[in-house]
């Protein structure tokens, strides 16, 4: 579903390497975790998972399609949840799902059951007609969610998708994600809390200095440590870092 084959950006206005040789690939059914300290790599990671940044070398394939070479046709597999909220304030929610909907070219009767489903889901309904910009993170977070799963991406690639929420929305998002996984697709998500990617994760990566440091299953990445948890772990195999790349 995902494949990064020795990808690497440096940012020209620093000249810092925020992805180093990358290689990684996730399939099908997994729910992959994606952490790492700050400036690590993640978010530039995620930036060319879904095509907003190029790689200056290496190549990146998702579900089956070059980005390099079919940008739209793989995009188009992707359900996309930055880190951040940045939605169009004066549109109202109703309107920021249809417009949504529009760029995914979902059909009226489908796209209607998706709003109204989720709206329902988390707690939206009420707030469905008035302008985003009165809405409170949690509920932002929670409209980029059901815009971002809209079209029904095989795919989901999610940027601290649990930041905002209350309790009730991160927890029916998880199981969303698990469903979702157990269906036979694909969750590429980061967090920076362990303890969720520890309990959720079928296989997690760890990134440093824009390089895969460690990578598996709780228990393979367990083998040979003392470590007893996923916070051990990462603390023993990672330093601190910068801002966030």
């Amino acid at each position: 579903m995902i494949e990064l084959l020795n990808v690497s950006k440096t940012y020209a206005k620093n000249g810092k390497k925020a992805v180093d040789g990358l290689t990684l690939k996730v399939g099908g059914g997994e729910l992959y975790g994606f952490i790492g300290p700050n400036g690590a790599g993640k978010t530039t990671t995620i930036k060319l998972l879904t095509g907003i940044l190029q790689p200056d070398e290496g190549t990146v394939t998702v579900n089956g399609r070059p980005m390099a070479e079919d940008r739209i046709t793989a995009q188009r597999a992707i359900g996309f949840v930055p880190d951040g909220n940045d939605l169009y304030d004066r549109l109202t929610g109703r309107e920021y799902l249809n417009f949504m909907a529009d760029i995914y070219q979902v059909g009226e009767t489908e796209r209607r059951a998706h709003i109204e489903k989720y709206l329902d889901v988390y707690d939206l309904k009420e707030a469905a007609d008035s302008q985003i910009r009165s809405y409170s993170r949690g509920m932002k977070q929670k409209l980029a969610v059901i815009g971002a799963l809209i079209h029904r991406p095989p795919l989901w690639i999610l940027d601290e998708p649990l930041t905002g929420l209350d309790p009730r929305a991160s927890h029916l998002l998880k199981e969303e994600m698990k469903a979702h996984c157990a269906a036979g697709n694909t969750v590429f998500f980061s967090t920076h809390v362990l303890e969720v990617a520890e309990k959720l994760c079928t296989r997690i990566g760890i990134i440093d200095h824009g390089r895969l440091i460690a990578e598996g299953t709780l228990d393979e990445l367990r083998a040979g440590a003392s470590a007893a948890s996923l916070e051990e772990l990462f603390l023993s195999r990672t330093e601190e870092g910068g801002d966030e790349a």
